[in-house]
């Protein structure tokens, strides 16, 4: 009986153990179901994502294609047309190529916004747009460049000049050639930085190497930098400024000009036919140079040089040295080209004086002469060859020929920096004054005013003290007037000068400052300004930031007539005023009679204002002076 209870037991353990493997075996089975289907599922998460990101760099591609073509229509529409309406769509492209997220459209559409280029000006959208390209990373720092301009100023950002500095820097570092003119320009006056001319050369040469190889190709072109001071009575009228369309004409002749080269090459041909020797030199020269109207020919160019030459035409005689120099339908002979640009350069054509430098400094057919080679370039940039002044520069920085002078290399590289092409917003920015786009205007002025351009910084000036500027607060109008008439100023301009003396005169942008207005309107004199002449004897008559002297104010309000006829009327005025004064001052009169009123309340009132009271009572003799004659 025990052993029956025992294999009962063993058989009961037995059917446990069994139930519990069973358990068990199913159990994994289960599991290893949920693992295969977890498996399955995260396989398919993966080919999903995959998927899904396979169509995103399908889209983004596309959208990158897309924007790319958009961006090349809208800058074909751009470099063809002139109409109004033609631009807008260039521009509508623009946008869109720009919301793809191409750069180079965001780029420029910002840039149209900054400046309001054919459209509403929009500084908050250009702000946006230029912070997101900063985090992008921009094409050649131009980004960089406008972030800096507007902390400058203060136009959209705070105003901050340590941080647009930073980013003048950055700008230079990725290639932008506007910062490293700006920097070359606050590097050689020290505008927040220290003065170093040597920082300045480096600046300035990147920019005018730039330049230098676009004015070889013909590819730059100088813009007239009209005055707005000197325009603001007759703006209405442009007859002696270059028309927009006569500028857009020079600037895409190549381009779109086939009628007008055609016409030029008919009259040029005219005119050579009737024995003009100007018209057979420009025929020589459009033969040269080739163009889309006319097929470059080597044996036309020198056929036309040579009847100008054999008469003694200049420009025949440059074409011929030009031919034998470069090997162009004749054999290279240095001889021939050196005798043909002596000639020439001897009858004062700037560009055979260049060649002469060119042939000098090379070694080329003659014997390398520095000295020689300085004296022609020297001779060229007088006579308006802008190469010619970029080889000057490069002799006075390396000390090529010439003591080496940091300054003058400096300033001979800046004026080449200032025939690059952003010089077109001058015309730009007139434009857009003319039309009553005065924020447009400002701000197009004010770049340049920030790369250095003397005309600009009084441009800018002169619109902020208008009033009319509503991108900036009432409080930095006349601060920032001040800080441009003072830049204007350093560069020579005598008007600026006088402006200068006058904000710190009566108060304007900073505080009130006799003293330093006096040194002011003084060095305004040297360039013989009536206005500041009046204003400096004023303040010898009242003592008003120089010791008071009566002699000395009756001296300069006769010079302030003499310079100027206009200045009759007022000086009259001021001289009787001051003649009374003196009479006054020698009869010790006027003292006595402030003496008797002491008192009074008369007295009060008058002590003061005594001259004015003065004035008013010798214009009243001189009328009835006049009334009774």
């Amino acid at each position: 009986m025990k052993a029956v209870s025992v294999a009962l037991l063993l058989l009961a353990l037995l059917v446990s153990v069994h139930k519990t493997e069973k358990s068990f075996e199913n159990h994994k089975e289960k599991n290893v179901s949920k693992q295969e289907a977890l498996n399955e599922s995260q396989l398919l998460t993966m080919q999903d994502t995959f998927s899904s990101q396979a169509e995103d760099l399908a889209r983004r591609k596309k959208n990158e294609e897309r924007g790319h073509q958009l961006y090349k229509m809208s800058n074909k529409i751009l470099k063809h047309s002139k109409s109004k309406k033609e631009k807008e769509e260039a521009y509508q492209l623009l946008t869109e190529a720009a919301d793809m997220g191409h750069l180079k459209a965001m780029e420029k559409l910002a840039a149209a916004l900054l400046f309001g280029y054919h459209g509403p000006q929009n500084i908050t959208a250009a702000v946006i747009l230029y912070e997101t390209l900063a985090e992008k990373g921009s094409h050649k720092g131009q980004t960089l460049q406008a972030l800096g301009f507007m902390f400058s100023y203060g136009i959209g950002m705070e105003y901050n000049q340590a941080k647009a500095l930073v980013y003048y820097t950055f700008g230079s570092l990725g290639g932008n050639l506007i910062s490293q003119m700006i920097l070359g320009y606050r590097y050689w006056v020290g505008i927040n930085v220290p003065r170093n001319c040597e920082a300045a050369l480096t600046n300035y040469r990147k920019v005018a190497y730039f330049i230098a190889n676009k004015l070889e190709k013909n590819e730059e072109m100088p813009v007239e930098k009209v005055r707005l001071m000197e325009k603001s009575e007759n703006l209405s009228s442009n007859n002696d400024f270059l028309d927009w369309d006569v500028h857009q004409y020079y600037k895409f002749l190549a381009e779109r000009g086939d009628t007008q080269i055609q016409k030029a090459f008919y009259y040029f041909l005219k005119a050579a036919k009737a024995g003009n020797t100007h018209g057979m030199a420009f025929l020589g020269k459009m033969f040269l140079e080739g163009s889309v109207a006319v097929t470059q020919s080597n044996a036309s160019a020198f056929k036309y040089f040579t009847m100008a030459a054999e008469k003694g035409n200049a420009v025949g005689l440059w074409g011929l040295g030009v031919l034998y120099f470069q090997g162009k339908g004749v054999p290279v002979n240095y001889t021939e080209a050196f005798k043909y640009f002596h000639i020439a350069a001897e009858k004062g054509l700037a560009d055979a004086q260049f060649q002469l430098g060119v042939m000098y400094h090379s070694g080329s057919g003659v014997r390398k002469d520095y000295k020689l080679a300085f004296k022609y370039f020297y001779l060229a940039s007088q006579n308006g060859q802008p190469i010619a002044v970029y080889y000057l520069a490069q002799m006075y920085a390396a000390g090529t020929g010439v003591f080496r002078s940091c300054q003058n290399a400096v300033e001979l590289y800046r004026s080449v920096c200032e025939l690059g092409s952003w010089s077109e917003k001058f015309l730009t920015a007139y434009f857009a004054y003319q039309d009553g786009n005065i924020d447009s205007s400002l701000i197009q002025y004010a770049l340049l005013a920030e790369m250095g351009y003397e005309v600009a910084q009084s441009n800018s000036a002169f619109i902020l003290e208008s009033e009319q500027v509503k991108i900036l607060s009432n409080d930095q109008m006349y601060p920032l007037a001040l800080l441009l008439w003072n830049r204007a100023a350093a560069q020579g301009n005598a008007f600026a000068r006088v402006k200068t003396g006058d904000y710190h005169f009566y108060g304007y942008g900073t505080k009130k400052d006799y003293v330093t207005a006096a040194i002011h309107y003084s060095l305004a004199v040297d360039h013989h300004i009536a206005q500041a002449m009046f204003n400096l004897a004023y303040m010898y008559e009242h003592g008003l930031g120089i010791p008071e002297d009566i002699h000395l104010a009756k001296r300069w309000y006769d010079l302030a007539a003499q310079t100027n006829p206009d200045a009759s009327i007022p000086v009259f005025l001021a001289r009787m005023k001051l003649e009374v004064k003196l009479l006054f001052s020698e009869m010790q009169l006027f003292k006595q009679f402030t003496s008797s009123w002491k008192m009074s309340k008369l007295d009060t009132v008058l002590r003061p204002h005594w001259d004015l009271f003065a004035l008013v009572v010798i214009v009243i003799l001189l009328v009835l002076l006049i009334r009774n004659r």
